[in-house]
């Protein structure tokens, strides 16, 4: 059975200011600390029950470029590592082709909101808890490596992408946003702080990134279907609230600014996600069998 394809030699120059720019661009969305120190509530904390929601809806009903490449590499069936793994959107519907399931996140709560699900399913989890790369030596190679909507907090990128490609025997699946997921609150930072933000980086920054480390990457754009992503219209006012650093008492402001922005109260769609255009992008593994 052939191997997968070499891989092409780094630009390093090109690469450099690819990944200097892509740092910058992520450094540009720092919120002023005096919009910070008066907001009642961190930005950045939002509430596990959110992600917990999605990962069930995507394990009933698994679909999506992600989904599909991600289960075609497991046939035959093979262990599975998810980096940022949340609750489990990417991992939980491949299970039935999971021989073992490995899973790191930053944040205690979601490996146990992640735990709960797996040992539901009787698949138990091995969890690692901590920041990529810097766990990835107490990790195992695995078949198949996949990695949702987390590279736009990750500054740092080469290394990142390097330790997934290095831990996966078969491909690297990952996920993100066309867009940088804050780009469709900016509207909203502009008329509540007369703040102006950024717009970058992107998709298409992070597939230059990933050709110019020599990855031969893949992709494919799709949209998500529509559906509500929230359980009420107050859970996604009070989200909306926070991302936004507003006082509690502003919420009626919040849910105007919502309805005009077009969110519709009974279908409560996250104004946070930059819609649901979503990008796919796959490319071979480099671990040893």
């Amino acid at each position: 059975m052939p191997g997968p394809p070499a891989r092409a030699e780094p630009r390093r120059a090109e690469l450099a200011g690819l990944l200097r720019r892509w740092s910058d661009d992520l450094a540009a969305w720092a919120i002023p600390e005096h919009i910070t120190a008066a907001a009642p509530d961190s930005p950045w904390v939002l509430p596990g029950q959110v992600f917990a929601r999605r990962a069930d809806k995507l394990s009933a009903e698994p679909g999506g470029a992600s989904f599909d490449r991600a289960w075609d590499a497991l046939d035959p069936p093979g262990c599975v590592l998810d980096v940022g793994s949340g609750p489990g959107a990417a991992c939980l519907p491949l299970l039935p082709r999971a021989t073992a399931l490995t899973a790191v996140d930053a944040d205690e709560r979601m490996l146990g909101l992640l735990t709960e699900r797996t040992a539901a399913r009787g698949a138990p989890a091995r969890c690692a808890h901590g920041r990529w790369p810097q766990v990835a030596p107490q990790v195992a190679a695995s078949d198949v490596v996949t990695c949702h909507h987390v590279l736009y907090n990750v500054p740092d990128l080469e290394p990142f992408v390097a330790a997934l490609t290095d831990h996966a025997r078969r491909l690297v699946v990952i996920e993100a946003t066309a867009t940088h997921p804050l780009t469709s609150l900016n509207q909203l930072w502009l008329d509540f702080h007369g703040l102006r933000r950024p717009d970058g980086p992107t998709g298409d920054d992070l597939l230059a990134i990933l050709r110019c480390m020599g990855l031969r990457p893949e992709h494919r754009r799709w949209r998500r279907p529509g559906g509500p992503d929230y359980a009420s219209f107050a859970e996604l006012i009070d989200v909306t609230r926070r991302r936004l650093c507003l006082a509690r008492d502003r919420a009626d402001d919040v849910a105007d600014a919502l309805v005009k922005a077009g969110v519709d109260p009974a279908h409560p769609q996250d104004l946070g996600s930059s819609g649901r255009e979503v990008l796919t992008v796959w490319w071979c593994g480099s671990a040893q069998n």
